[in-house]
């Protein structure tokens, strides 16, 4: 007789939770077609369609959401009973599935995320990046990592990097041709690389100076959605663009984009890891936990034994 396996079932789960099938595949560390395949057999094992699937939708039939009412609770149990056994364990291993944004994963991959794997070889990290901000614990996420702002109030929180800082760009050919802008209301005269937030509206650029913001909607002949591309067309000249200063300080040091109006971009809060209160938590995690507050008291350290600006060092 058949018996689904526990992956089986998490997969279903994971599916329901996200939406699609491409989401939850990217949750579960596994291809779509390897997803849809499994759920596939399911389905033919148990004589019954769970989705209807289009190319557009994925949904539950009236024999799928009862499939999946009664296997929910139970489920939880079972997992709870495998982190309380794996909380007993003395070497990490597992899984750590972590949910961020595009630059903040850039900014933790290392050395936050490799020092891990290379000091726990029995483990494995899923990182799952996504703009929009997401329910870590309805989403099956064990962390998330966000500003500071964004950090739910009944998470637990552990900074990681100092405060960041956005920052203005634009190639030295674009600053040559339309000179530099000395306020914010100066942008209108140049073109800008536009960026469209997950949930359809134009993000405005954000300056404050002196108690006194401004949110400027800019224009220009280009729109994207992802930063790395919005890089790639400030440095062919496509016009100004506004970046989190990490993502572009090599290109401003090394002369490729010209910052301006960088008083106006002053410092705020930086990036947290962030979790729930667990009761068992698994070994992995733990370690996990210990590493980040490790690295960030290393760089508090750091930070507070640079010589100040002007100092000789003495």
């Amino acid at each position: 007789m058949y018996r689904p396996g526990l992956n089986d079932l998490d997969a279903v789960i994971a599916i329901v939770r996200r939406g699609s099938f491409r989401a939850a595949a990217l949750d579960l560390g596994m291809s779509t077609t390897a997803l849809s395949n499994a759920v596939g057999k399911l389905e033919t094992n148990l004589g019954v369609r769970l989705f209807n699937r289009t190319t557009r939708s994925v949904s539950l039939t009236d024999a799928g959401q009862a499939f999946v009412d009664r296997i929910g609770a139970p489920l939880q149990d079972i997992h709870g009973a495998i982190e309380a056994a794996r909380s007993q364990q003395t070497t990490p291993s597992g899984t750590i599935r972590i949910n961020a944004f595009g630059t903040a994963a850039r900014a933790i991959i290392s050395p936050l995320i490799l020092e891990f794997l290379d000091r726990y070889p029995q483990t494995h990290v899923v990182l799952a990046t996504e703009d929009r901000l997401v329910d870590i614990v309805a989403d099956g996420f064990d962390l998330g990592v966000r500003f500071a702002g964004l950090v739910p109030s009944d998470m637990i929180a552990v900074s990681l990097r100092r405060k960041q800082r956005y920052a203005v760009v634009g190639s030295p050919e674009h600053i040559e041709k339309y000179g530099r802008p000395l306020v914010p209301p100066d942008i209108l005269n140049h073109p800008c690389i536009r960026v469209r937030l997950p949930n359809g509206a134009l993000y405005r650029w954000q300056f404050e100076k002196g108690g006194q913001s401004a949110q400027i909607e800019v224009s220009g002949r280009i729109t994207l959605g992802e930063t790395s591309i919005a890089r790639i067309a400030a440095l062919e000249g496509i016009g100004l663009g506004f970046f989190m200063e990490q993502d572009v300080e090599a290109d401003i040091a090394a002369g490729r984009l010209f910052r301006v109006l960088e008083d106006w971009t002053p410092p705020f809060p930086g990036l947290c890891l962030y979790y729930p209160g667990r009761r068992n938590p698994s070994a992995a995690f733990k370690a996990f936990i210990e590493l980040a507050r490790e690295l960030s008291a290393k760089r508090i350290e750091s930070v507070q034994s640079r010589p100040l600006s002007g100092d000789p060092g003495r």
